[in-house]
């Protein structure tokens, strides 16, 4: 089912969103195998929202439309010999070029980046999720099998990341963690612009802990500052919080992180002391 302002169509069997007569602020293109896969993760919560309220627009296109033959073959065995199939470059070149042919010219807009992923690519971190959100357009595409024809990356992708140093049955799952971290950080996409901001690793820091009601549960009290209604003070307790999780589960992010002198000597004395 397609809830509120959404718009999809039935292709080759599987949900596909379409851009509104009304221009989105963030086009977002996916080429995939499998575009049933996405049929549930964009038509709910946040992102429903953002859609709906024409911040972004997400198109899934099945790379298997794009081929000439009645069997609809996106794969052949490789040259030299070897285990697996890869996928062909004639049908993602195809779906590529179509979606560019539908693009209209934007003032000082450039190409939109065509992201490959795949494990060879830069590791997805939020730095490069706040430099996706830059741009008004992404075009990303999955990949399966043994990968991609290497004239796809030479010569067609303009960029190559991977979610993380372990093996995927596809790039999809990369795909919607990628989109997720981008489009949250679209203005106007979260209630609050200073959720995006507090996140982790948005300032190079793990989150400060949160707490809600009750005030005390099991015997366990919510730290009083929070209770105190003294916005500085809490402010203090959240960031030193902040950097002393960072030191205790990530604390190579310490040497990049932004850190005052006076955060410098937290963290040395919290060495010292060990209780980090």
């Amino acid at each position: 089912m397609i809830c509120g302002r959404i718009k999809a169509r039935l292709v080759s069997g599987a949900v596909v969103f379409l851009l509104g007569e009304t221009g989105f602020k963030v086009r977002i293109d996916i080429l995939t195998l499998f575009p049933q896969i996405f049929s549930g993760p964009f038509l709910s919560g946040i992102f429903q929202r953002a859609v709906n309220n024409g911040l972004v627009s997400v198109n899934i296109h099945n790379i298997r439309d794009y081929t000439h033959d009645k069997h609809h073959i996106v794969d052949d065995y490789p040259y030299g010999g070897g285990a697996g199939m890869v996928l062909k470059p004639e049908p993602i070149f195809e779906a590529v070029a179509q979606i560019k042919e539908t693009l209209k010219p934007e003032e000082g807009a450039g190409p939109p980046p065509v992201i490959l992923l795949t494990p060879q690519g830069r590791p997805f971190c939020q730095q490069v999720a706040q430099e996706l959100s830059g741009h008004s357009h992404l075009i990303i595409i999955c990949g399966h099998y043994e990968g991609f024809d290497e004239r796809v990356r030479q010569y067609l992708a303009t960029d190559e990341i991977s979610i993380g140093d372990y093996v995927l049955s596809g790039g999809e799952p990369a795909a919607m963690v990628i989109v997720d971290a981008v489009v949250r950080l679209l203005p106007g996409v979260l209630g609050s612009e200073a959720s995006s901001r507090d996140d982790s690793h948005a300032a190079g820091l793990l989150e400060y802990p949160q707490y809600t009601r009750p005030a005390v549960y099991r015997g366990w009290p919510v730290p009083e500052v929070l209770l105190s209604g003294n916005h500085a003070q809490i402010a203090k307790w959240r960031r030193q919080q902040a950097i002393r999780r960072t030191l205790e589960r990530r604390p190579e992010l310490l040497d990049k992180a932004q850190l005052s002198p006076e955060e410098r000597q937290l963290v040395s004395r919290l060495k010292e002391d060990g209780t980090c």
